[in-house]
């Protein structure tokens, strides 16, 4: 019966491990970003564009500030507009490199041991454009520098995405490219 209770213990402490850092992935066709250059990306970021999920359905005006934290690791400042409630939601979080810190592939948490990719999958040269999946495809963003990007940007980007197996149309478009 101890044996049994040991093999039991081991296997939930596995499964946990699994959760744990399940989520932190890099969808198969995607490489993240290298070099990458952390001081360069910090500041704020626009939503141009993301897939639908739960916990950011119904924002609009979305932002996400990166700053750098005391002890080395990002803090992460989403902000959007409820067009519901009239009011502003805001999520503070920490982002951690999971590789080398010249590669674009950090993880998030919002709260508690829980992490979620952050893989930047295409970067402009000038950081002013990125596009952002989590552990698999149904996780993206398109995020901007600018709350109005250019046109010909925008569609580099999603032909960037489209190529990844993200179609256009599946995009919930937040701001409009220009």
């Amino acid at each position: 019966m101890k044996k049994f209770s040991v093999m039991k213990t081991a296997l939930t402490v596995l499964l946990a491990g699994l959760l744990l850092t399940g989520c932190t992935g890099v969808p198969d066709n995607v490489t993240p970003v290298s070099p990458f250059e952390l001081q360069r990306y910090l500041g704020q970021w626009h939503e141009i564009a993301r897939l639908d999920h739960s916990f950011e359905r119904g924002l609009t005006r979305v932002c996400a500030t990166y700053s750098l934290r005391e002890d080395g690791h990002v803090k992460v400042l989403n902000r959007g507009f409820s067009e519901e409630s009239q009011q502003w939601d805001e999520a503070e979080g920490v982002a951690k490199f999971v590789g080398p810190a010249n590669e674009g592939r950090l993880k998030v948490s919002f709260f508690g041991p829980f992490y979620g990719a952050y893989n930047i999958a295409k970067l402009a040269p000038d950081y002013s454009m990125a596009l952002v999946v989590g552990p698999d495809l149904s996780y993206a963003w398109l995020l901007s520098r600018s709350d109005k990007p250019a046109a010909a940007q925008c569609a580099e980007f999603y032909q960037a995405a489209a190529a990844l197996g993200i179609a256009e149309k599946d995009w919930i478009k937040i701001q409009t490219c220009q």
